[in-house]
This record gives C-alpha cells, structure tokens and sequence, in this order.
C-alpha cells in the first residue's frame, strides 16, 4: 500500500490509524535530514514496532549529445533538438 508517496509494507495487525502515524512521524525524521522516504517496513516484535525505512532514489536519465553528459532538463533547446531527432535502431 502507499501512504502520503511512501510505499508501507505492514505487519496485518498494525491499524490504519497506527501505519498513517508512524509514516507521517518517519517522513518527518527524514525530512529534518535533507532525505526523502521512500518506503517504510513496519514489524512486530512483542509489543515494539520495529521500523525499516529505505531513502527513494530517483533515477535520472542521462544523455550524451554532441560530447556533453547531462540530464535532458540541463540542455539548451539546440540540443533537446538534437535528442528529439535521433532515431532508435533495431538490432538485426
């Protein structure tokens, strides 16, 4: 299930109300550490919840158009040009 963006993997006998406090206390933690949180495990061990938070990575696409590494959302329009214009191969 997803709460607030974070993918919550929880243990059945955690409440709704108990998962939706400890995402929204976690992502605050990560938050005051510059981090996002991008998935939370919650377990039981007795009566402790055990909490496994792993940090979202995002995954960014970079390209190499005329000699120059960099994300699309960096280049000039000249070069969105040049990227838009390339033509996919297939192999034979």
């Amino acid at each position: 299930m997803f709460i607030d963006g974070v993918k919550v993997i929880a243990d059945p006998v955690l409440s709704t109300e108990e998962i939706q406090y400890f995402v929204a206390e976690e992502k605050r933690l990560w938050q005051s550490k510059n981090k996002q949180l991008g998935q939370l495990e919650l377990g039981l061990d007795g009566e402790e919840v055990i909490l496994k938070g792993t940090e979202k990575s995002p995954i960014r696409r970079i390209r190499r158009i005329t000699g120059y590494l960099s994300s699309i959302d960096n280049f000039n329009d000249a070069k969105i040009a040049e990227c838009r214009a390339r033509v996919t191969h297939g192999a034979q």
